[in-house]
């Protein structure tokens, strides 16, 4: 278990979540491994959030077992929304994890500040969420989630809601902030969308939309942060049309009504 550990920043072994009156999820085998960017593609109801809680520790599995390995075990999560305290400025907002850890209000405010420059918005300190657009909102929850230096973080579509444009921008910085910190954290992304999933990570799998298992496994092309104008690379296109084509395949046969999330 020890070796296990070492490999991974975090993993799930034979892990199944059991459900009342709801087909359970898995057996589920996964790891991600320090400083690497995964991908998690697949139906909605595939337990994809599911997946992410059970990395957080957030939910307990019914069997198998969850590995939390290299680092310090700190751990950042972005929702699909921003989740930020309407009530309080965008500064309080971020430092919060840091206060709540213990951190002097000082100290966690001046780390806030750096962190909060760091995505873009060092100017917007004093401004309440509900002033901010969509992509602001969300890059002050990134900014709150890398706040604490996690060694593992977790996003849950948290681009879905935004146009294309605002989209790519926010992955680029992602690219940037994970590139910029020694040593990087691990990050494991759920999207529904493919050319993010293989533009984002150096690799995506695929959950199987009945059981939520892993059914296929594809290695992204080249290298990260990606260079300008890969998106139009013809290797990018043909990893992204290999990931569709699993994704259709891990759909043929889902649930009429299953309730798991996504």
């Amino acid at each position: 278990m020890a070796d296990a550990e070492e490999a991974f920043a975090a993993a799930l072994r034979d892990v199944i979540v059991r459900y009342p009156g709801r087909p359970a999820l898995g057996p589920v085998d996964l790891g991600v491994a320090p400083g690497e960017i995964l991908a998690v593609v697949g139906a909605s109801g595939a337990g994809k959030s599911t997946l992410l809680r059970l990395l957080a520790g957030l939910e307990t599995p019914s069997d198998g077992t969850v590995i939390r390995g290299a680092g310090r075990g700190r751990i950042g999560f972005v929702f699909q929304t921003a989740t930020l305290m309407p009530w309080a400025d965008v500064l309080a907002n971020v430092a919060l994890p840091l206060e709540l850890a213990g951190a002097p209000r000082e100290v966690a405010r001046r780390r806030a500040s750096t962190g909060l420059a760091a995505v873009g918005l060092g100017d917007r300190l004093s401004t309440r969420p509900r002033q901010l657009s969509g992509g602001m909102a969300m890059r002050a929850s990134l900014a709150r989630a890398l706040v604490t230096e996690p060694d593992l973080l977790l996003l849950d579509e948290p681009f879905a809601a935004l146009d294309s444009v605002t989209r790519r921008r926010l992955i680029e910085d992602l690219h940037r902030l994970w590139a910029g910190r020694k040593p990087r954290p691990a990050i494991v992304f759920v999207t529904h969308d493919v050319e993010e999933a293989v533009y984002l990570a150096h690799r995506a799998v695929v959950l199987d939309a009945a059981a939520g298992r892993v059914v296929a496994e594809l290695a992204s092309p080249g290298v990260l942060p990606r260079p300008e104008g890969w998106r139009a690379d013809v290797d990018y296109r043909a990893a992204v049309e290999r990931l569709a084509a699993e994704l259709a395949r891990s759909m043929t046969a889902i649930p009429a009504a299953d309730e798991r999330g996504s």
